[in-house]
């Protein structure tokens, strides 16, 4: 209520009364809206000096947050999550190379061959190395891709994966286009073109996995095993002199069975050998970019020593997978052809575990020699003895 004009009160000012009125809340409401502050009351002082650091720090985190991209990354970051892989561009051309040798040697094979029965045999045997030459030069290629198209890409794995098989599908279309242009038209020239197909998008997916380095061991030693057992074929008719090879058919077989472990116990050592020095030069490569970024542990050195038999009998799955047909035409040819596909599909069987098992236990033995003694924290270091000792 108003006082009256000679009241008792009418010297004192006016009280607010509880309810405000919309004249006293807009008036309250002007300063707030200008400034964000809460009116003031008995706190106003103390919670003002508070609201002004707390304004600062906002405006600190505001800055902070506008360098953050759209895309959720920090530009001011000096390292990204996904490590490069060394040497890409190299094992990409080195595997370009092989699969073309393989298709061209593959091409001469059936070209001078009779044609019909003979280029069947040869085609069926030539498979092999023409679908594991596919498989790494997918893998490789889309490593490559991908570390090409930069971390926005590798650091999503759906990108990752759709860029890294997407890869893989061009080069193995581009070996399928190779193969029809230059090769016979027979029965088997699409078995063969589609069977590469079909193992260069296998290879570029698995490169789409999120461990590069890995992958990245993974192709460098089984390039390397694909061109030991090439070579490799050079020193077998002194090997079968050595394991007793004689005019009997039982020594032969013997024989060749040594012979073929001889091979796959090299080929696995090659494997975890060459996968054990490129995670190594990897390891060595990220610590110069950044020093504070994690090693890779013996999981990795384990999956990349066995990665060359994985690949090889991934191979093995694809032959019988989709060149079956062109297997059922060279074992239908006789007998004798039946009994001899059939016997090097269990050679490349053993093969590819012999190179998976050798070579994951080569890669670990490797790693584990790299390791120092490891120092509880129950034990006092030197340092703690030596100031004991001398009070």
């Amino acid at each position: 209520m108003t006082k009256q004009p000679g009241g008792p009160d009418a010297a004192e000012p006016d009280r607010p009364t509880a309810g405000d009125t919309a004249a006293s809340t807009a008036t309250e409401a002007a300063p707030r809206a200008a400034d964000g502050a809460l009116p003031a009351d008995d706190g106003a002082a103390a919670a003002g000096g508070r609201d002004g650091a707390g304004d600062d720090s906002e405006a600190d985190d505001a800055a902070a947050d506008a360098t953050v991209g759209a895309d959720g990354s920090d530009p001011t970051s000096e390292a990204p999550a996904t490590a490069s892989v060394p040497a890409a561009p190299v094992l990409a051309l080195l595997s370009l190379v092989w699969l073309a040798a393989m298709l061209w040697s593959t091409r001469e094979a059936i070209h001078s061959a009779e044609a019909g029965i003979t280029a069947i045999s040869l085609s069926a045997f030539a498979l092999p190395g023409v679908i594991s030459a596919a498989l790494v030069a997918g893998a490789a290629f889309a490593l490559f891709g991908v570390d090409l198209l930069g971390h926005r890409v590798s650091d999503r794995s759906t990108l990752r994966f759709l860029a890294a098989t997407g890869t893989g599908l061009l080069i193995g279309l581009a070996a399928a286009v190779a193969v029809n242009l230059t090769y016979l038209d027979t029965a088997t020239t699409n078995v063969i073109a589609g069977t590469t197909v079909a193992a260069a998008i296998i290879g570029g997916a698995v490169a789409g996995a999120r461990s590069a380095p890995v992958v990245g061991a993974v192709v460098a030693s089984a390039l390397g095993v694909l061109i030991f057992v090439v070579a490799f074929s050079r020193a077998r008719d002194p090997l079968f002199d050595l394991f007793g090879a004689g005019d009997t058919q039982e020594s032969l077989v013997n024989a060749a069975k040594w012979v073929s472990r001889t091979e796959s116990l090299l080929a696995g050592l090659v494997a975890g050998l060459l996968a054990f020095a490129y995670l190594a030069w990897a390891r060595r490569r990220a610590a110069r970019r950044d020093p504070a970024a994690p090693a890779l542990r013996w999981p990795a050195y384990l999956l990349a020593g066995a990665g060359p038999g994985l690949f090889l009998l991934l191979s093995e799955v694809i032959i019988r997978v989709g060149g079956h047909t062109l297997l059922d035409l060279a074992g239908a040819l006789s007998e004798a052809d039946s009994v001899a596909q059939t016997m090097l599909g269990t050679s490349r069987v053993d093969n590819g575990i012999w190179v998976l098992f050798v070579g994951a236990l080569t890669a670990l033995i490797a790693f584990g020699r790299t390791l120092g003694p490891s120092v509880t924290e129950d034990e006092p270091d030197d340092e703690a003895v030596a100031a004991g000792a001398g009070r």
